[in-house]
């Protein structure tokens, strides 16, 4: 993988030396004068590493360090010759990844780069570790949907989002019809492979806004954001009707359907998320009391 460093110097020798000997190392290599013609050449040049000057006319190397770290996510290297007026520690506080001064040998310079690149490599490789434990940690592993944890968490938020802006919450809540009997008759292996597809099927249903969860062994919860009672009801129904159009095959010679039954309804204003969750509940044994493979809503805590 070739890398590219920008060299920004207000003294053009050292500056085309220096451009010379990383050209012939197969470095990607760019130059500027000054601090301001850098930050041009940023805003079409994708470089890994900025190698600066700090003694420059215009704006000194530490406040382009300063600049470029407010906008970029690019390593800086400063160089100097003035070791009495500057330190490490002032590089450093201003977002400078390394510091060394002039004169260098050339040999110092490459290695102190391939330093430079090889620990914005290991940061890289080590927030995209993060990030996979994080959604693992608010992941169900069966059905790739949010567990509840983060149900809890996302709902709590959702409601102070509401209670900001005024804008309408809406909430589905799922549970599989005679989910205990299909597991019974087949085993879980098979109704495993029900869950998988239910989630499959309402993340397909989903619009980008929304957000699905895992909330239970065979019960499923859907958060609206900015979504009236009738806008989230035309989306539970339609996550119903998919789900019941879809035909499982426990056996070979054996094919079933699944059907589900929904609570829906939108958050009042002053209700907490404890109430918001139970009156959707409410509404989901409603589906379940008259018959199942229906969606339900409620109102207010009256109906």
């Amino acid at each position: 993988m070739t890398h590219s460093i920008l060299i920004v110097d207000d003294d053009s020798a050292i500056k085309e030396s220096v451009e010379e000997y990383l050209t012939i190392l197969n470095y990607n290599v760019k130059s500027a004068l000054s601090a301001k013609e850098a930050l041009n050449i940023l805003d079409s040049f994708k470089a890994d590493v900025v190698l600066t000057d700090i003694m420059m006319q215009g704006m000194d190397g530490l406040e382009l360090t300063r600049k470029i770290k407010e906008s970029y996510d690019i390593d800086v290297m400063v160089m100097t010759g003035y070791s009495a007026e500057y330190s490490y520690e002032e590089a450093v506080q201003a977002g400078a990844s390394d510091f060394i001064f002039k004169p260098f040998r050339f040999e110092e310079l490459d290695l102190r780069i391939k330093r430079v690149l090889r620990e914005a490599e290991f940061k890289k490789e080590r927030s995209i570790l993060l990030q996979k434990l994080e959604k693992l940690a608010i992941t169900d592993a069966l059905t790739g949907l949010y567990n509840s944890r983060h149900f809890f968490t996302q709902i709590k938020t959702e409601i102070k989002r509401y209670n900001r802006y005024s804008r309408a919450l809406s909430l589905l809540i799922l549970d599989i019809d005679f989910f205990k009997n299909y597991n019974d008759s087949w085993g879980h292996l098979e109704g495993d492979k029900v869950l998988m597809e239910i989630g499959k099927t309402i993340n397909s249903c989903m619009r980008s806004m929304d957000t699905a969860y895992r909330y239970g062994g065979e019960e499923f919860a859907i958060l609206l954001p900015e979504t009236k009672l009738q806008k989230a009801c035309v989306v539970g129904a339609r996550i119903k009707d998919n789900i019941s159009s879809q035909i499982f095959k426990p056996e070979p010679d054996i094919t079933r359907s699944i059907t589900v039954s929904i609570g829906a309804t939108e958050l009042i204003n002053g209700e907490d998320f404890r109430s918001f969750i139970r009156r959707t509940d409410k509404a989901l044994y409603k589906s379940k009391d008259s018959g199942r493979n229906k969606l339900t809503y409620i109102i207010s805590n009256s109906d």
